[in-house]
């Protein structure tokens, strides 16, 4: 009842943001901005938090997406007027570095994974199993980069080129939210934007990080020992909370498997 005594100042709050798993539009269970929109407003905006904490435990995916969320946060900590701090569980790389560089502090474990400054693109081809099966593929377009890339036809350069191209340019958009958010911190590292990985105390070096530590000690270090946590993640879908799983949403368990594991995860 403290908080509604007037005159009495109530004990400091943060508000802790959980962001677990692969980042992509639309798909349930993954971190997108439409999903985390409503997550984010409470967080910063509901009984004035003295900080917003992020809990990440993300090894990336879409690039617009991880813009946006991104954004979204810097723009309710401005307007807000709140700080943010990004604690680093298992893994922030790529699309999880570049929402943990949205915040104004990042924590990382003595092992936790950060980095992958990089844009990867992956696919297959099955052109060949087509040919041995007597399958013929045929596609009609208008306009000759409409089918760029068409995993069941032979690979060309022309294509090739121009996903390098494509590639180059979201790269390059990244290495600047990171300069641009992490400034003078960044240390003159030549592997720094490669796709290189570093660990806990090594991320620190390299500028990727600003401590080694865990989220509650760095709070009551920063805000007393008599901060309180309020806590929002994103519920996961009724059905996998019964246990129950769509096809849908196995393949997504897979691909999110896919992602960690590219970590050693």
């Amino acid at each position: 009842m403290k908080r509604f005594i007037p005159f009495i100042k109530s004990d400091p709050v943060v508000s802790v943001v959980r962001l677990q798993g692969t980042i992509a539009a639309g798909n349930r269970g993954t971190l997108n901005d439409v999903g985390l929109r409503s997550l984010l407003e409470k967080a910063f905006r509901k009984g004035k938090p003295a900080a917003v904490a992020l809990e990440i435990n993300s090894p990336g995916g879409s690039p617009v997406q991880s813009s946006l969320i991104g954004a979204r946060i810097r723009r309710l900590a401005e307007e807000t007027e709140t700080p943010v701090f990004a604690f680093v569980e298992d893994v922030a790389a790529s699309g999880g570095y570049w929402i943990a560089s949205a915040a104004d502090e990042i924590y990382a474990d003595a092992s936790s994974i950060l980095g992958s400054i990089g844009v990867i693109s992956a696919g297959f081809g099955a052109h060949v199993f087509l040919q041995r099966q007597g399958i013929e593929r045929r596609v009609h377009t208008a306009g000759k980069s409409k089918s760029m890339l068409d995993p069941f036809r032979p690979e060309n350069d022309e294509d090739v080129l121009r996903l390098n191209r494509l590639l180059g340019q979201l790269h390059d958009t990244f290495i600047t939210q990171v300069k641009t958010s992490r400034g003078a911190k960044l240390a003159d590292e030549p592997d720094l934007f490669t796709g290189e990985i570093w660990v806990g105390q090594n991320a620190v070096d390299v500028g990727l990080a600003d401590h080694v530590g865990h989220l509650v000690p760095a709070m009551k270090d920063r805000f007393g020992d008599k901060v309180q946590f309020r806590r929002y993640e994103q519920r996961r879908p009724l059905l996998s909370r019964f246990g129950a799983k769509l096809t849908s949403d196995a393949l997504g368990a897979l691909e999110e498997r896919a992602e960690f594991a590219r970590y050693g995860l």
